[in-house]
């Protein structure tokens, strides 16, 4: 299906209920209190997340070390809103050192540098779980276009203006409808929709369609 019919899809189910889809673009209006009610939010999914999927995160973290040399988290400074940079925590899913040799590289279809637990990970998201915490301290929100490295940031103009003046997200638009390999101007149509559609209800759409990715395992 077409980027603009999957956007048709999510226009036609912004209307299935009215009265909440009336409510929540109220409230973005009025953009202090949407901020505060986002935030709340974020933190109530965040932090019952963190404290239910806890023995999960250590069981995941320890198959890593197991499987593969290297550190369990991989972290990396990631550009956020207003082009704040902050430290983004994930499950490493690649070869210790992957880009030692290349300098910066954008993932693609079947990279050879993903681990076969790596490739586990990412087809069901859980890789990205560590970010929970980035969303707990601020940096981050549960739904929100996905951050990206400063070096493309610079490089491609569809990740710079516009999408940084909301939150970047542990999940999103973009993902959800695309893949690990979409290209930056893909994620653009995406990520621009949501934030000129922004709701709760719009949230609450994308979370349904992460969990039943992370259910079925149909990420890529």
């Amino acid at each position: 299906m077409s980027p603009q019919k999957e956007l048709q899809t999510y226009k036609a189910l912004l209307g299935v209920e009215p009265a909440l889809s009336y409510q929540s673009r109220i409230l973005r209006q009025n953009k202090a209190a949407f901020r505060l009610v986002k935030r709340f939010a974020d933190l109530l999914m965040a932090g019952t997340a963190f404290i239910v999927l806890f023995p999960l995160l250590v069981l995941i973290g320890i198959l890593i070390r197991i499987t593969s040399s290297g550190p369990a988290i991989f972290k990396q400074e990631r550009v956020g809103k207003f082009g704040h940079i902050f430290v983004l925590y994930k499950f490493r899913s690649m070869i210790k050192d992957a880009e030692k040799h290349t300098g910066p590289v954008l993932a693609k279809h079947k990279d050879e540098r993903v681990t076969g637990l790596g490739r586990f990970l990412r087809r069901t998201r859980l890789d990205e779980l560590p970010q929970l915490w980035n969303v707990i301290l601020g940096d981050m929100s549960v739904v929100g276009p996905r951050p990206e490295r400063e070096y493309f940031v610079k490089q491609h103009k569809e990740l710079q203006g516009h999408r940084l003046s909301v939150k970047p997200g542990l999940t999103g638009l973009a993902q959800v409808e695309g893949t690990y390999h979409s290209t930056p101007e893909e994620k653009w149509f995406f990520d621009e929709f949501y934030i000129d559609h922004m709701t709760l209800l719009m949230d609450f759409l994308i979370i349904l369609r992460t969990l039943w990715i992370i259910v079925s395992k149909k990420g890529s």
